[in-house]
């Protein structure tokens, strides 16, 4: 199947500056790191209408949306692109609204904040909204973008809990059903800063068969007809194929013991780089053999 839409997922705690100070303009060459990443502007560049798109910013995932909403809305008309709102939706009926539905048709942006994925799932999760998302995403050049918890949920599997420290204990790390954009993949988040590569661990020896992906903060991936991922942003993705699991204790040992897991394979990708979910290959964009 043909998807037309693209998914762009961030790690989260992007440096995008603060939004919040006076004389932003003076101070852009210190405080807009995440602009420099190109990570806004890419979102933009990758839109049908560029800075003419219509954007929404959705912080149903965030406990403070009204602080949160209006730092995107500045962030992008900092960079030209003026036609930008918040949508807010804080409860499962908003979701069915004929007013918010029918600013999600005009949308060709949508920009899940961070926050908890779990506000999204169960907010979202089986609405007219969210039957609209999915169809706009498999049949129009439409956008979606999601950071922190707007990305860990754009994935059919969705982790939603566990400890940093304590993932590779079994048991630890708790697993739900996200906003289903795309399948075949796991996605976390935060995850160099916060160390969460055991969380990915026991996600993956759970299911081989899915692709475990750790966003760093500032990070993220350009995924196009749920195929072909590009890094994007200033650090680094992680990704965790199971395929090749030759053994694991996994079901042997009692729920809080540690896991064992025999050949796990990982990669690291940096900006540029692709990696495509049907062959399993990676390009090393600037690679050392070329």
């Amino acid at each position: 199947m043909n998807i037309l839409g693209k998914l762009i997922i961030i790690g989260g705690a992007v440096d995008k500056g603060s939004f919040t100070e006076t004389n932003l303009d003076k101070n852009a060459s210190s405080n807009l790191n995440f602009f420099e990443a190109g990570i806004l502007k890419r979102i933009i560049n990758e839109s049908k209408h560029k800075e003419k798109s219509r954007i929404e910013i959705i912080t149903t995932a965030s406990v403070i949306p009204r602080e949160i909403g209006p730092e995107y809305v500045k962030a992008f008309e900092y960079l030209n692109a003026k036609n930008v709102d918040i949508l807010t939706i804080e409860r499962r009926e908003q979701a069915a609204d004929v007013e918010v539905l029918a600013r999600l048709k005009a949308a060709d942006i949508v920009m899940f904040t961070g926050g908890d994925q779990l506000r999204l799932s169960s907010i979202l999760g089986g609405t007219p909204f969210h039957d609209m998302l999915l169809d706009k995403y498999h049949n129009e050049e439409f956008i979606y973008a999601g950071t922190s918890a707007g990305a860990a949920a754009a994935s059919n599997n969705m982790i939603y809990q566990g400890s940093s420290s304590e993932a590779l204990l079994k048991g630890e790390v708790k697993i739900s059903s996200g906003l289903g954009l795309i399948d075949g993949v796991i996605i976390d988040t935060h995850f160099v800063q916060r160390g969460r590569i055991g969380r990915l661990f026991q996600a993956v020896v759970g299911n081989p068969r899915v692709l475990g992906i750790g966003l760093g903060e500032d990070t993220g991936l350009l995924i196009t007809n749920n195929r072909e991922m590009e890094a994007i942003g200033s650090g680094l993705v992680i990704l965790v194929d199971g395929r090749e699991i030759k053994d694991t204790n996994l079901t042997k040992v009692e729920l809080g013991q540690p896991i064992s897991i025999s050949h796990l394979v990982t990669h690291v990708m940096s900006k540029f780089d692709t990696y495509n979910l049907e062959t399993h290959k990676m390009h090393i964009q600037s690679s050392h053999y070329l």
